[in-house]
């Protein structure tokens, strides 16, 4: 039987949930140094905030900064009719996040248009699974999807995820913008869409 989305994020959450604190800590220390090694002084990059049981901490957005790079976090708000908006941006500044919607946390204003997104050579994005040819599953939001068509073509789009959430095949849509790369604890950054693993 094949699983539908909403199975998928059933499952994957409850997995995320089940697995202990030492191996969380142990899988945000792998992810924060693969990104640190990633960071390009001097260029921009937008990542977010891991909340909840989403892989990684903090420690990897001060990685990059610790690279030297500018980093942009999101800054998610829908219409008042619940659609939601293209992704704004703010700049990371360490220590100076506030509680945002969502259970979120995001840099205080000012903010930047949904168009910052194309400064950013790199994009690192949430996701719940992503499969070999680059298709991710995210939560079902649409953020992302309303995003990433402004981005730099060449950019570089990033899912953060556990070494057992990259799959061979998932579910996808035709406005799924496809991910390049996904990183994970144990394998680094791993090329998609028939590529081969590039980091360690």
């Amino acid at each position: 039987m094949t699983l539908t989305k909403s199975d998928l994020r059933a499952e994957i959450l409850a997995a995320r949930r089940s697995a202990s604190q030492q191996t969380r800590q142990h899988e945000a220390a792998a992810l924060a140094r693969h990104l640190g090694a990633l960071a390009a002084p001097g260029g921009t990059v937008c990542a977010y905030v891991p909340v909840g049981s989403e892989p990684g901490t903090i420690a990897m957005i001060d990685a990059l900064v610790s690279g030297k790079v500018t980093v942009l976090l999101p800054v998610a708000r829908e219409d008042p009719d619940g659609t939601p908006r293209p992704l704004e941006w703010g700049r990371y500044t360490p220590g100076e996040l506030v509680a945002a919607p969502f259970g979120l946390r995001e840099p205080p204003p000012p903010r930047l248009p949904a168009d910052a997104v194309h400064d950013a050579s790199m994009i690192v994005i949430p996701a719940l699974a992503v499969d070999r040819g680059g298709a991710r599953l995210g939560r079902g939001a649409g953020y992302y999807d309303r995003t990433l068509p402004r981005a730099d073509p060449a950019a570089l789009l990033i899912a953060v995820i556990r070494d057992d959430e990259l799959v061979e095949h998932l579910p996808s849509e035709p406005h799924d913008v496809p991910m390049t790369h996904a990183l994970t604890p144990r394998r680094g950054l791993v090329a998609l869409g028939g590529g081969l693993a590039t980091g360690g």
